[in-house]
């Protein structure tokens, strides 16, 4: 095919020369024919001729030679007449349009710009040749999907002004799904323990996700490199894969792996010594040698050693140290004995913190969370602690770093820091539903990086049933540069519990203002301390339980409250929008003061652990306690309960309807029309565990996730009560961090509920709660 273009070409080249053959002449004037959409002006530009040049068989053979190259033209003569030249062309057809037909796998737009990208696109010039090589890629594309079974048909259609229409009609067939997986030459572990550590599997449940049972080539040498770790971590040191074989059927539908394996013997570890360049004592590099000898020899282990040996050098400045662990195999006793030759290199310092991707944030803000200096030694754990850091104020959707070297430098690297800045902050005016409280009116303004100086700002109105809420807050995280926190609120928050229909009623108005001071005791342990005024209007109705008519009777229908908060708080987690490892814990006080009408005190504990147990499945524990009571011969105030139920505690039971109940006989008839009312107690556990992965076809925003849950939880007044009156509950839930608010949705079923209890499968919540 190539040898018949080329021979096209020649034939042509040769036959433009013959149109002209004679004497050398000086070219009086140059007159284009053909053209159609090119302008002549175009042509003038690439012909190596001008008026006036002498003209003779070497220009026109470059002539002719500028004009194909172009590729604007198939055909390409050159004539003379009484000293003009004219130049006759044959313009090859533009693409005046491309219509896919058939396309389900990929979107349309995605398929026009690859098609572009292999000089397809309308306007362009067309080519018989870059259309079969664009037909083949689209081919390429669909594979990769597991179309082995696409077919796709091609038509070139004239159009007027030498134009062409181009349509791609697809037929993309059945996905081809793996088949069976097969090993040759496995002794030591059963065929089905291996398959069970590959990506790639025979369909099942969760295929429609994670499109496992669709072949490639870069999953199966992946999974030929999981397979080889495998072996190697259980001590197989000499194990090998001889080769594998890929077949699929006649039909294009199954596909069929054979992995063809070596095992060899099992290797134990006889000795572990240190060499080289030791500038750490030796002693030292032994401890994070996790190898020991007499185990069984595991890769894993020893990837991990080299690991934490470099990034100890990496703290003391050796940002390029070599660690080499050579092992000796002894064959007959299947042992190996591993030497680590320590080469640390030079020494290198910071030469410059370069900060790109902020076009709001200012670089202060996230200067002033680097624990890695400019000019200081280079350390790894500092430069670690930096990412985190800057990725936990949840300004960006991403934080890459990186540590080149400086040219022409032996002893300086750049710290590089890349950010991908997300909405921090919305103006919201509108409507909203929950299922609880029906319509809510709100409006809001907040910015968590005001003007880009990392300073939180909200302003905010919300109207519904049971919560309104009129609040304006600000907080400067770094009021000092010591990175103390100065923080104010003023706020009305009205609360009528009688649309809960599991909830005893009341109605509470209350309008204060507070001051907050948060101090850094540690790098990721905060104290914070604040102190509010608080005035309260009391509400209560014919359907409100006992107790609180008898704390009206008390205290009457307004009270004046000083409570003052004490709280610690640490966040050990690598992400605060996509937390997959870490731990936060939160100790929370708060206490009435002297000069008040309210004496009580309240204390809370809440901790989260994330673990990651894939890349994209993460484990989370959460746990919660509170406790609370009053002081001097007082009760604890009923609205200051603890309550439980809902969708940030237990889900799949009402709003705040676990714990203790009161009975209400609002008509004072004992046994008509009486009903039972949540109260809340002055105690409250919560635990939950939850599998959260990634959305399917989302895995890259990490604004959405899905999660699998088990709940349990209740508020209690006393202990021998807990086992009466806790409740569980499962199901799945889908969070997306939205820039209006974060939006929860679940759907749960309760695993032990009574008769009496308030159940609410599917909930929702949207934006904070205050």
């Amino acid at each position: 095919m190539e040898f018949f273009k080329f021979s096209v070409v020649l034939v042509s080249f040769f036959f433009a020369i013959s149109s002209w053959a004679g004497e050398s002449f000086v070219v009086k004037d140059i007159r284009v024919e053909g053209i159609q959409r090119t302008e002549a002006g175009t042509v003038f530009s690439y012909l190596p001729v001008k008026v006036g040049d002498i003209f003779d068989e070497a220009k026109a053979t470059e002539a002719i030679k500028a004009l194909y190259a172009t590729g604007f033209f198939k055909d390409v003569r050159i004539k003379t007449e009484k000293g003009v030249l004219i130049v006759e062309v044959d313009e090859r057809p533009a693409i005046a349009e491309i219509t896919i037909n058939g396309a389900k796998e990929f979107e349309k737009d995605k398929l026009l710009e690859g098609l572009k990208q292999a000089g397809i696109s309308e306007s362009r010039i067309f080519s018989r040749s870059l259309l079969e090589r664009a037909e083949l890629e689209l081919k390429r594309q669909y594979i990769t999907r597991g179309k082995y079974a696409v077919k796709i048909t091609t038509t070139t259609t004239p159009l007027e002004r030498n134009r062409v229409g181009i349509n791609f009609d697809i037929n993309e067939g059945r996905t081809a799904r793996i088949k069976r997986i097969n090993f040759v030459g496995n002794e030591k572990f059963k065929d089905n323990e291996l398959r069970g550590i590959l990506v790639l599997r025979k369909p099942d449940l969760l295929s429609w996700f994670t499109k496992n049972d669709q072949y490639s080539k870069q999953k199966l040498a992946a999974d030929l490199e999981t397979l080889r770790s495998y072996y190697l971590d259980r001590g197989y040191l000499e194990f090998n894969i001889e080769s594998t074989q890929v077949s699929i059927t006649p039909d294009l539908r199954d596909i069929y792996i054979t992995i063809n394996v070596t095992e060899g013997s099992q290797y134990t570890v006889s000795d572990v010594k240190v060499a080289g360049d030791l500038i750490i004592p030796e002693e030292e590099i032994r401890k994070l040698i996790l190898i020991k000898s007499g185990e069984v020899f595991a890769r894993e282990k020893l990837t991990e050693s080299i690991k934490l040996i470099t990034d100890r050098l990496g703290d003391d400045g050796y940002a390029f140290a070599n660690i080499n662990a050579a092992p000796e195999l002894d064959y007959e006793k299947r042992q190996a004995a591993f030497t680590f030759f320590v080469d640390p290199g030079r020494k290198v310092y910071i030469r410059h913190i370069n900060i790109s991707g902020n076009d709001r944030t200012r670089d202060e803000v996230i200067r002033r969370e680097f624990r890695q200096m400019e000019g200081a030694w280079h350390s790894t754990t500092k430069i670690n602690l930096s990412k985190q850091r800057v990725d936990r104020l949840a300004f960006f959707n991403k934080v890459d770093v990186e540590t080149p070297a400086v040219p022409n430098k032996t002893d300086q690297v750049d710290l590089n820091i890349k950010v991908e800045e997300r909405p921090t902050g919305s103006i919201m005016f509108g409507a909203g539903y929950s299922d609880r409280q029906g319509l809510i009116l709100n409006g809001s303004i907040s910015q968590n990086n005001i003007f880009g100086t990392g300073n939180f700002f909200s302003l905010d109105v919300n109207t519904g049933a049971i919560n309104k809420t009129y609040a304006a807050s600000f907080t400067n995280p770094y009021f000092t540069i010591n990175g103390v926190s100065l923080g104010f609120d003023v706020y009305k928050r009205d609360v009528d519990t009688r649309p809960l229909r599991a909830f005893g009623e009341f109605k509470t108005e209350t309008l204060g203002a507070g001051v907050r001071v948060g101090i850094p005791i540690a790098e990721n342990d905060i104290v914070s301390l604040g102190l509010a005024a608080e005035n309260t209007k009391l509400g209560i109705f014919d359907k409100s339980p006992p107790r609180y008519k008898d704390f009206v009777d008390d205290f009457g229908t307004t009270t004046n409250n000083f409570p003052l908060t004490l709280s610690w708080a640490r966040d050990r987690r690598d992400s605060a929008i996509w937390t997959t490892s870490g731990t936060t814990h939160r100790l929370f006080g708060e206490v009435s003061i002297p000069g008040g009408d309210l004496n009580y005190y309240k204390v809370s504990y809440h901790q989260k652990w994330f673990y990651p147990i894939t890349d994209w499945l993460t484990l989370m524990l959460n746990g919660e306690f509170g406790y609370g009571d009053g002081y001097t011969g007082k009760s604890l105030p009923f609205f200051k309960n603890f309550f439980a139920g809902g969708n940030n505690s237990v889900r799949g039971y009402d709003l705040n309807s676990l714990g203790p109940r009161d009975e209400v006989i609002p008509t004072g008839t004992p046994g008509i029309n009486s009903r039972l009312f949540a109260v809340g107690a002055s105690k409250r556990v919560v635990g939950n565990i939850e599998l959260m992965f990634p959305v399917p076809f989302l895995k890259e925003d990490r604004s959405f996730r899905f999660s699998l849950f088990l709940d349990g939880g209740t508020t209690f007044n006393k202990f021998h009560e807990l086992n009466n009156l806790v409740r569980y509950s499962a199901g799945i839930a889908l969070t997306w961090v939205s820039p209006m608010g974060p939006l929860k949705v679940s759907i749960a079923e309760p695993l032990n509920d009574i008769p009496a209890d308030n159940l609410q499968r599917f909930q929702f919540m949207f934006g904070q709660q205050f």
